[in-house]
């Protein structure tokens, strides 16, 4: 099968369109000659519009009608859905894409031409970007799962750091994937007073006053607080720049371990094997309860897994990675 202009519907969420880059990568090395084009959600396209493989970004910013328009004027003539929603099949059936790839999920099988059943737990190596390669290796679009031992944003290659300690207390999911607030200021501090190193603080409008905590338990150390400041693209160039971040299971912990910055995550309601930093310079911080990764946005009890690390232990693993 050749294909000549190719569209990918992609992910909705940070932490998911970065988990997807192998995937998208692998579609451009599989197809050199073709144009490709994403569509993409406002707040995810500024990661696409950096990255080689892409040859135009399309924001989905209008509604699905106005989206299938545009699309069916394009002429694409594959397009190969990484979103499992109902509505990606929808749009791409209504811009009369004649090939239509993904995964039989959300009731959108008779809109599929390329229906790809789902794999199973312990059919594909665990981490959540071997989800998106197999799709393409279910599709017949590739022979076999290609090697990926890190997610890599071509951002990396221009990264140029300072004194700088990345720091994102909040995560999107739940509090049940959030650390102590007074603990991320402690081990904030305490590598930054190490390190010679200012603090930067990031996080989203909603997780501003968040961050406004943590910076209120730094005294005596410059903090500059970014929260609700920056664009993805912003956050991900000054990301970039940081000897070393400290996060959650976040969007943003995604993008510091995908650009190579050395990043230290603390894992407890969440499975940091499916959907964990990648590559030689992340490291998990847990600690092993009975009742852990539970996959839930709050916690029911007392927020053990969480509350069990300590900021002695993060600290030491941040300044383990910069020895």
């Amino acid at each position: 099968m050749e294909y000549a202009n190719i569209l990918i519907r992609a992910t909705n969420w940070v932490g998911d369109a970065v988990m997807s880059l192998p995937a998208l990568r692998v579609i451009r090395e599989r197809f050199p000659k073709a144009h490709i084009a994403v569509l993409a959600k406002p707040w995810v396209a500024d990661l696409y519009r950096r990255e080689s493989f892409a040859d135009e970004v399309i924001e989905y910013s209008q509604g699905r009608w106005a989206t299938a328009r545009l699309l069916r004027r394009r002429k694409f003539d594959c397009a190969i859905l990484l979103q499992n929603a109902f509505e990606a099949a929808l749009i791409a059936w209504l811009a009369r894409i004649p090939v239509r790839i993904g995964y039989n999920k959300d009731g959108r099988r008779l809109l599929l031409t390329r229906v790809v059943t789902p794999p199973q737990r312990g059919e594909i190596p665990r981490h959540e970007r071997f989800y998106y390669l197999e799709l393409l290796r279910r599709a017949g679009i590739i022979d076999s799962l290609p090697a990926s031992d890190a997610i890599r944003l071509d951002a990396a290659d221009h990264r140029q750091t300072r004194r700088m300690i990345g720091v994102s207390p909040g995560a999107a999911y739940g509090t049940a994937k959030q650390w102590l607030p007074e603990r991320f200021a402690e081990a904030a501090g305490r590598v930054a007073g190490a390190r010679g190193a200012e603090i930067a603080l990031f996080g989203s409008s909603s997780e501003r006053p968040l961050c406004e905590q943590v910076a209120g338990l730094l005294n005596g150390h410059p903090v500059t607080n970014y929260a609700g400041k920056t664009t993805l693209a912003e956050f991900i160039d000054l990301a970039s720049q940081c000897e070393v971040f400290l996060t959650n299971d976040s969007g943003a912990m995604h993008i510091a371990s995908a650009l190579g910055v050395p990043t230290v995550a603390v894992f407890g309601a969440t499975d940091d094997v499916a959907t964990g930093p990648t590559g030689p310079l992340a490291r998990v911080a847990r600690e092993p309860v009975d009742c852990s990764p539970c996959l839930l946005r709050e916690c029911p009890l007392d927020h053990r897994c969480m509350t069990r690390v300590s900021a002695e232990q993060v600290a030491q693993e941040a300044l383990k990675l910069l020895e």
